[in-house]
């Protein structure tokens, strides 16, 4: 094992109850690190509604408490594995790179064995895996984290900066998986993008730089809608102005000659929004649905499905290879989309709780909390 110095204790922040205020705790570093194993420091992570539905017990996937928060986040490295000194694309890894990293698979699965890493059987995610067992640190809210053998990691270019590189870990990485499983946009399509939080704004300008003919975003408040126009949606749709989803769908419908969207893409986690993003898909659309992680439920008639001829496509988190185009995609559109407008605001470690309720009540888009800087 190469390391540096490593420090006994940490500071993480830790769920020990559903909606229970968040504090600091010290938890114990471990002092060592097995083979394919990491130990970092945790420089930035960034929020995501997921942890928002994980804080609450709102999330349909199942976790067990106590657990760290945080799944969007960006590492320096401390400590090296035996064997665990290049990344998943070959290139070297030193003491002080920093690292983005994905949840640990078990690599012989069913779903492994069908490269469908994201539905590991046996997948122990960050953020959302227990702290009973070590090596404890699992979650991003922290000053330190441990990468399982089983995490796929790449080292994160020297001209991106802490916070947009955390950015790219989650949000990123999971629409550029739901653009590329969504297939080909062109000049002739027009595709609705429901939702103007991170993913849908992200989601926006990729489908325009795809060279979509028409992007239209749905959303609140309008602020964001603002920022979802500077990533390229030609037209956008207040849900503040337009409250009743059926002004809604006659605006969609009289942008599309009466036919509907040729594709729409639902990143609002709204369960309602899954009823009416049917209903804007016109005849042989696709429906591409990526925010419903959340446990509601809500009701639509499946013969519309039918009758359309919709492709429906579920898209769930991303894999390495999407961890690294999404790195790409910050490198080499950083004068074309403003991915720090997404940013708003920089946090110290103990400003969570604040700032996960103003998450939670939507006057956060993207807050990046900073593990290294404890206190105001």
């Amino acid at each position: 094992m190469k390391s540096a110095t490593l420090p006994e204790y940490t500071r993480a922040a830790v769920v020990r109850g559903f909606g229970e205020p968040l504090k600091l705790e010290e938890v114990a570093v471990p002092q060592t690190v097995e083979a394919g194993g990491l130990l970092v420091e945790i420089v930035a992570c960034s929020l995501c509604g997921t942890d928002v539905h994980c804080w609450e017990g709102t999330l349909a996937i199942p976790v067990e408490l106590p657990l760290i928060l945080g799944h969007e986040m960006v590492g320096r490295i401390i400590a090296i594995g035996d064997g665990a000194d290049v990344d998943s694309t070959g290139q070297p890894l030193r003491i002080g790179d920093r690292i983005l990293w994905t949840h640990a698979v078990c690599g012989h699965c069913v779903m492994c064995a069908r490269k469908r890493p994201t539905l590991c059987r046996n997948k122990i995610p960050y953020g959302q895996g227990t702290m009973n067992q070590w090596p404890h640190l699992l979650g991003g809210l922290a000053q330190h984290s441990y990468v399982l053998p089983g995490s796929g990691r790449v080292r994160v270019p020297d001209a991106i900066p802490d916070d947009l590189a955390s950015m790219a870990s989650c949000a990123l990485r999971s629409v550029v998986n739901a653009v590329e499983q969504a297939g080909r946009i062109g000049p002739e399509h027009t595709v609705v993008v429901q939702g103007a939080g991170p993913l849908g704004i992200l989601a926006t300008g990729l489908f325009a730089q795809a060279g979509a003919g028409r992007v239209i975003t749905v959303g609140a408040p309008d602020a964001r809608l603002e920022i979802a126009s500077e990533f390229g949606a030609h037209e956008v749709v207040s849900l503040a102005e337009h409250p009743d989803p059926d002004d809604r769908l006659a605006m969609i419908r009289d942008a599309t000659g009466g036919l509907g969207a040729d594709l729409v893409a639902e990143f609002s986690g709204h369960p309602a929004a899954f009823a009416e993003g049917v209903e804007m898909a016109g005849p042989d659309a696709r429906y591409l649905v990526v925010g419903q992680l959340g446990a509601g439920t809500t009701a639509v008639a499946p013969g519309t499905i039918t009758k359309k001829n919709l492709t429906v496509i579920g898209s769930f988190s991303g894999d390495l290879s999407h961890y690294r185009t999404a790195l790409t995609i910050l490198e080499r559109l950083a004068d074309r989309l403003p991915f720090d407008r997404l940013i708003s605001g920089r946090y110290p470690l103990g400003d969570v709780d604040s700032v996960m309720t103003r998450m939670q009540s939507f006057q956060e888009i993207k807050p990046v909390l900073l593990p290294q800087e404890v206190t105001s």
